[in-house]
């Protein structure tokens, strides 16, 4: 299963959940079959401009390739951070890439980059630095960087939440105002004064416009879009009005109670999504990118139906995110919520126990009911998808739970602590003499064995069964502990019968899409014991 993918001008990247990737270039053979990309180290951030592909690991180490990057050898990787000169600054913490240029944020807070200098966009003069094959330092002391896959242009904020530019500014794209319109390069990074009150989530930058997402920071945060650039490439949002600062997007469909939950900007036109689960366009539609059935350009935001995409029930990978497809199946649903309208919501009891903060002065759940009460069916909806999803989709709705929810919770530590609680199981295995309970929606979410039993159009109301009896009682218990870790015990001592004994049991239990695989930690354990 793909995590995302990513589009350049000639190559597709897909990103996987195991930290692998492969690349389909398009360039040159449309048969062309997807290639694994051969980097060792786990991945954890890709991105694409026009001319460049970079990719992040998890060991803060950045690969790419491009013909402005390695013009030597273009269709190979090499490893940029390896080239920083300062060599106490080579985590990479945060990449972005442009149209032909990448910005790499280190874990020191600094920005450096690489590539084409063409419009100034490396913050340098452009008939001195053509272009650079290493990374050059651009700005110390940074929070973020935002550009865009078609933009020569870049923004940066500092630590003092100060934003400044560099780049191609020929439409006035950059939002320094309208007295300098005419400048068609800032070459030196610059700092943008008037920009709109409230915190910058993002910054997205088209070819000729660019986009940015505010958010307030009262009591009831709320998110607003702004837009500059040049509106006869349509990628502003308003009729008919070039705009060379940000000013606000305005429109109806921008509900009181709706917010902005996220937004993609393309070439020269822009999609938005909003926590009522609104997806709102707007722009150059030749190609009919907008998908609102014909090719006629949008100026201002229209809204189109959201394609019913069916979810994958491949959940076998140990990420909280797959419950969320659970949340919709009733047959596992135990614990019921009634709206102020009286709609009954269900869900699950055992998720919402450690999705919510433990306190042991008050009932969170009892508090969670006493919200909905007073809820509508929509607000309701928005507030279980956070609390399953672990994502604040309504600003608004959170702050509201904020008190109950817990966030910043890891999945590993809400698995150890079902296992470590008893009373949350509810489904038993029985293996000779001994018996053993583990919570139906964990087998589920490890065991595509159980995954069929559970999800069966044949209900089974047992809740026990008597399973395969080969393993040992301790080759059992790592498996147990594994389905609710991903770990294995430190103590445990890893032999050949135990390991030969549990790739049988890999096999009966049927784990072997899952990631890690507990047959490959088994095997780097017994080696570092040996």
């Amino acid at each position: 299963m793909n995590d995302c993918l990513f589009f350049g001008y000639s190559s597709i990247i897909f990103l996987f959940e195991n930290g692998k990737a492969i690349e389909y270039l398009k360039e040159n053979d449309s048969n062309q079959n997807p290639s694994k990309i051969q980097i060792e180290e786990n991945i954890q951030k890709v991105s694409v401009g026009h001319e460049n592909e970079a990719i992040l690991t998890k060991e803060g180490n950045l690969f790419a390739k491009r013909y402005n990057i390695n013009p030597n050898n273009p269709n190979e990787f090499i490893n940029i951070s390896s080239l920083i000169e300062d060599k106490n600054d080579r985590i990479i913490q945060d990449i972005v890439s442009g149209a032909c240029s990448i910005y790499l944020l280190t874990s020191n807070k600094n920005v450096y980059g690489i590539g084409s200098n063409y419009s100034g966009q490396l913050g340098f003069d452009s008939k001195i630095l053509k272009k650079t094959e290493k990374p050059i330092l651009m700005m110390k002391n940074v929070s973020k960087i935002f550009s865009g896959n078609d933009s020569s242009s870049v923004f940066i904020l500092n630590s003092n939440q100060e934003l400044y530019v560099c780049g191609d500014n020929e439409y006035g794209q950059v939002g320094l105002g309208e007295l300098i319109k005419e400048e068609t390069k800032i070459q030196k990074l610059t700092k943008i004064q008037n920009i709109p009150k409230g915190k910058i989530i993002d910054i997205q930058c088209g070819y000729v416009h660019s986009i940015m997402l505010i958010e307030n920071e009262d009591e009831n945060p709320k998110r607003k879009l702004y837009s500059c650039g040049y509106w006869q490439f349509n990628g502003l949002g308003k009729e008919d009005e070039d705009t060379y600062e940000f000013t606000e997007i305005k429109s109806s469909l921008f509900e009181n109670d709706d917010n902005i939950l996220d937004f993609s900007v393309g070439n020269a036109h822009t999609l938005i999504l909003t926590s009522n689960s609104k997806l709102i366009v707007f722009g150059y539609n030749y190609y009919g990118e907008l998908g609102n059935g014909n090719t006629k350009t949008q100026l201002i935001p229209i809204q189109i139906e959201i394609p019913k995409l069916r979810f994958n029930e491949n959940i076998s990978n140990y990420h909280i995110s797959y419950l969320i497809k659970l949340f919709r199946r009733k047959e596992f649903c135990d614990i019921s919520f009634k709206t102020k309208n009286g709609e009954i919501i269900e869900a699950h009891k055992l998720i919402l126990k450690y999705r919510l903060n433990q306190n042991e002065n008050q009932n969170q759940i009892e508090k969670l009911q006493e919200i909905i009460s007073k809820k509508s069916i929509k607000e309701s909806n928005q507030i279980f998808e956070m609390i399953y999803s672990n994502r604040i989709i309504n600003p608004k709705l959170y702050c509201e739970i904020k008190e109950i929810i817990n966030l910043n919770e890891k999945i590993e530590e809400t698995m150890k602590r079902i296992y470590l609680n008893k009373n949350e199981k509810d489904f038993i295995i029985e293996r000779k003499e001994k018996q053993y309970k583990f919570p139906k929606l964990i087998l589920i979410m490890r065991s595509e064995l159980y995954r069929g039993m559970f999800l069966s159009v044949t209900k089974d109301t047992s809740n026990k069964v008597t399973d395969y009896s080969e393993l040992s009682n301790k080759s059992f218990q790592i498996f147990e502990y594994w389905i609710y870790s991903n770990q294995i015990k430190d103590e445990i001592e890893i032999t050949q019968e135990i390991i030969d004994e549990i790739q049988i049991g890999i096999d009966y239990f049927q784990l072997n899409e899952t990631y890690p695989n507990l047959f490959d930690l088994l095997i780097n354990k017994f080696n570092n014991q040996n």
